[in-house]
């Protein structure tokens, strides 16, 4: 940390946020409205286009990264003081949603509740990166580092094409804010994720007709049922790895023994160092029949996100900025991954979960709590200001 947020910038930034509370709802609508599912390059660069028009608004720089299957991704740069490296505001605008979505899950306000595909995980981080940045402009509020914005347009199926970009700019920047969901209807900061990867175990069998050459057969399914009861036995919750077996395909006809089989399984780990001891686990697997054979593929999609000093430090700043407005905030670990996992992993401060308190993720009730809206943002720009 480098800065300090003066004593009268804080209640400034709360009240522009207060008072620019309808257009940034309105804001919010039109993006909810846009859908963005990650499959659709069409919908979700009509989205970035939008986008870049409006951070463009608030001073910033725009650069598009082009991405041949997926949306084009969208980096956008603000000033601040010269000589300082830059803090980053990351996030994404693609969603889980497909187009049409609207139909049955309409954007509305109801209750103090905003609904919407997209409003949580989340678009309304996004909303709130704009005004952050916006409010900081109009209150002249100067001697805060330069920011660089990243919104990427795969992070629900995997971030394949984004992480070179977010990894290369994360190397250049001071800190990183992630703008995911908060934990929780308590609003909670993520101060650690696990790490994510997926394993597909795939047998080789021999087909035979069940009813005339039983015998001749070589089960893919049974021998893959041994393999799945295997590899449950990796699970260890008390150092926080998971493994679940999530999706099985194999056989042919049910009189037939089947040739083929396999599952996909999703393990979670908290530490970095449990990946080795899963390779290793995942590579050793060897078959219980001799005559079926078996092709192990894996992938670490995401390391973890560790709970460091640096972490430590944004999230304490984080608290004493929430504290001055009345706020009072706390750190979760969550099993779920996003991109603030590759930058973590790179050793640079990383806080997440700084986006919009609600619940739904996902979810046909997904939903934010409208009143959390101007204080989240204020607290956003506070941490800009202070970092």
């Amino acid at each position: 940390m480098t800065n300090t947020i003066s004593t009268g910038l804080l209640p400034q930034v709360l009240q522009f946020a207060c008072d620019h509370q309808p257009q940034m709802l309105q804001t919010l609508q039109h993006i909810v409205e846009m859908e963005s599912p990650s499959d659709n390059k069409a919908a979700v660069d009509k989205l970035g286009a939008y986008l870049a028009q409006e951070f463009e608004r608030s001073g910033g720089r725009v650069t598009f990264h082009r991405a041949e299957k997926f949306g084009n991704h969208l980096q956008m740069a603000f000033s601040g003081s010269a000589g300082q490296k830059p803090v980053m505001l990351l996030g994404h605008f693609d969603t889980v949603w497909a187009m049409g979505t609207l139909a049955n899950m309409p954007f509305r306000v109801a209750e103090g509740r905003v609904h919407g595909p997209g409003v949580f995980d989340m678009k309304t981080g996004i909303v709130m990166m704009m005004y952050a940045l916006r409010a900081l402009k109009e209150l002249d509020a100067s001697g805060h580092r330069p920011v660089t914005v990243l919104l990427v347009t795969d992070e629900e199926v995997g971030s394949l094409s984004s992480r070179p970009l977010t990894e290369a700019l994360a190397r250049e920047c001071e800190a990183i804010l992630v703008l995911e969901p908060a934990q929780g209807l308590q609003g909670f900061l993520k101060t650690s994720r696990k790490g994510v990867g997926d394993y597909t175990i795939r047998v080789h069998g021999r087909a035979s007709h069940s009813g005339v050459d039983f015998e001749k057969g070589r089960s893919a399914i049974v021998e893959l049922a041994r393999q799945i009861l295997e590899v449950t036995k990796f699970t260890d919750l008390d150092r926080g790895i998971t493994v679940n077996p999530g999706t099985i395909h194999g056989g042919t006809r049910p009189n037939v023994v089947a040739a083929e089989a396999s599952v996909d399984v999703d393990i979670r780990i908290a530490r970095a160092v449990d990946a080795e001891e899963m390779e290793r686990k995942f590579a050793g697997l060897h078959s219980f029949d001799p005559d079926c054979r078996l092709e192990v593929t894996r992938g670490l999609d995401r390391p973890p996100m560790e709970r460091t000093a640096g972490t430590i430090r944004l999230f304490e700043a984080a608290q004493k900025l929430a504290k001055a407005m009345g706020m009072d905030l706390g750190e979760s670990a969550t099993g779920g991954g996003s991109d603030g996992n590759f930058t973590s992993a790179l050793g640079i401060p990383t806080l997440d979960g700084l986006g919009a308190v609600g619940e739904g993720a996902h979810a046909a009730h997904e939903s934010i709590i409208l009143e959390q809206l101007p204080r989240r943002t204020a607290l956003l720009a506070g941490l800009i200001a202070t970092i």
